[in-house]
């Protein structure tokens, strides 16, 4: 489990609020965890908690890393 502490601080990073910079942050993220994954190796057991926790995160409406919850260009639902 020591793998996770170079893992959930990625979870922590903000989005940026400027929309045009997400594209810049989301390939940030992909390239830190291919680099991540490939270079150290995480256990099994690491990488099933931390893909369960962008899981959860992504699905739950809270706010993913990897794309955007705005509504600017979408009709949003309340």
């Amino acid at each position: 489990m020591y793998c996770l502490q170079w893992l959930i601080p990625v979870l922590l990073i903000p989005k940026p609020v400027n929309p045009t910079l997400l594209q810049t942050h989301v390939m940030f993220m992909v390239l830190y965890l291919t680099g991540f994954f490939l270079e150290r190796k995480p256990c099994t057991i690491c990488s099933v908690v931390f893909l369960a926790a962008v899981f959860l995160i992504c699905y739950s409406g809270v706010g993913c890393m990897f794309w955007s919850n705005n509504c600017d260009n979408v009709r949003c639902e309340d």
